[in-house]
């Protein structure tokens, strides 16, 4: 995850936001965010309704993250979010996704056409995520990094959220007829996606600080790794990125294998999916006020420590008590994304300033290109290695992140 920030403040006296601005981008931010794993939250059924056989959370995931991917890419390249509103173009991606998503419904029959339309709804994210910290950007030039926490946040909840739709719903395999359907919470996640767009558009105009970032220059790779801030931060992030979304993507797996492994064990999957992804918006707002007092190098790479930590004790997790078991996943989920806007932050605050935006665009791309390594990998294992020593490898991620990022601990308050 990652976000840009503006460096020089336009002429003309302070601007105050109005109170409702940020509120209306948080929750923009979070209902357009939610495409993010609308599929996942469902799999189950939707794979018995399209009869596919096999373990999909890999290839679908993938397929999103792969469109965000070239999304980012090629919006920088183009310079959309400058040439264009931000707000506009957040509105724009919102409606789109919200399509997307959608025809799963009409579309979808077979592999081939739901990773298109996966793929599709990750090109669609590359203008709602990114370009929301734009929008925030220009308009909060003081408490930019509290604003910022905030929208990381409201990307984990918006990412949780299918997953509590679903838990409102029938169980799969039960047959009740209760709660939400499958199609339903497909359905309502698009209804909130365009919500979150039309919110934006009607009611955020361009904020003052609305200023051009550098333009992407895939030539200026070289010189923005030898910065040595960059680097550092940069590698942290991207063990931080091995970990998180394999982690988010085969949650729901490691809840279903421990709840089928014995008495006492009767919980719901999915809200206890959306409890522990959501928990991690407590680990992005607590991070960024911790920040201010002891720096973001030292936060970040403590809850990288932390959640790298509950990698290798994931074995163990299996042999817990149910309500132990639930807790350690809670502050799994709290501190594997964490560290996320303040690894961030140190990028932005190491680049060259005349390479800015390609900097935080070329670490976003390589961060999610990671995750998608990571979770094929997973996928792969899963069908060779015991279900309880799964999330042990991910550890890799954060052991590499702390390694290149300690001298980031050197940095008065970084």
């Amino acid at each position: 995850m990652n976000q840009e920030f503006p460096r020089p403040d336009p002429p003309g006296n302070r601007t105050v936001p109005p109170r409702r601005i940020l509120p209306v981008i948080i929750l923009s931010q979070f209902f357009g965010t939610s495409l993010w794993f609308a599929s996942n939250a469902v799999l189950p059924e939707l794979q018995s309704h399209l009869n596919l056989h096999g373990d999909l959370v890999g290839i679908t995931t993938s397929a999103v993250q792969f469109g965000f991917i070239l999304g980012t890419l090629g919006f920088s390249f183009f310079g959309l979010p400058d040439r264009l509103s931000p707000r506009i173009l957040f509105a724009a991606c919102s409606l789109a996704g919200a399509l997307f998503n959608a025809l799963v419904l009409v579309l979808a029959s077979g592999l081939p056409s739901l990773i298109v339309l996966r793929f599709l709804t990750g090109v669609a994210l590359a203008g709602i995520y990114p370009v929301g910290m734009k929008i925030a950007a220009g308009w909060y030039r003081e408490g930019l990094g509290n604003a910022l926490g905030f929208l990381v946040g409201a990307l984990v909840l918006g990412t949780s959220f299918p997953h509590l739709l679903k838990s409102a719903g029938p169980a799969y395999g039960t047959g009740s007829a209760n709660g939400i359907p499958w199609e339903g919470v497909i359905l309502a996640v698009s209804i909130i996606s365009a919500l979150g767009g039309i919110l934006m558009y009607l009611l955020v105009p361009d904020g003052p600080w609305n200023t051009q970032r550098a333009k992407f220059d895939a030539g200026s790779l070289r010189a923005i790794f030898r910065t040595e801030g960059v680097r550092s931060a940069a590698f942290g992030y991207f063990g931080h990125m091995w970990e998180l979304y394999t982690f988010y993507a085969f949650l729901p797996f490691l809840l279903s294998v421990y709840r089928s492994g014995g008495p006492g064990a009767g919980f719901n999957t999915s809200l206890w999916a959306f409890a522990i992804i959501a928990a991690g918006s407590l680990g992005c707002a607590g991070g960024g006020i911790a920040s201010n007092r002891w720096g973001s190098a030292r936060v970040a790479l403590a809850q990288l420590a932390l959640s790298g930590a509950c990698c290798i004790v994931s074995p163990l997790l299996f042999r817990l008590p149910v309500q132990i078991f639930l807790a350690v996943l809670l502050l799994w989920g709290i501190v594997v994304v964490g560290d996320s806007p303040q690894f961030s932050a140190m990028v932005a605050r190491y680049a060259p300033s005349n390479s800015l935006g390609s900097a935080l665009t070329i670490v976003n791309c390589i961060g999610f290109a990671i995750t998608i390594v990571s979770i094929e990998v997973t996928s792969f294992l899963s069908h060779y290695v015991g279900a309880k020593y799964l999330f042990l490898f991910l550890a890799l991620g954060p052991a590499i992140g702390l390694f290149y990022s300690r001298q980031l601990l050197q940095e008065k308050a970084a």
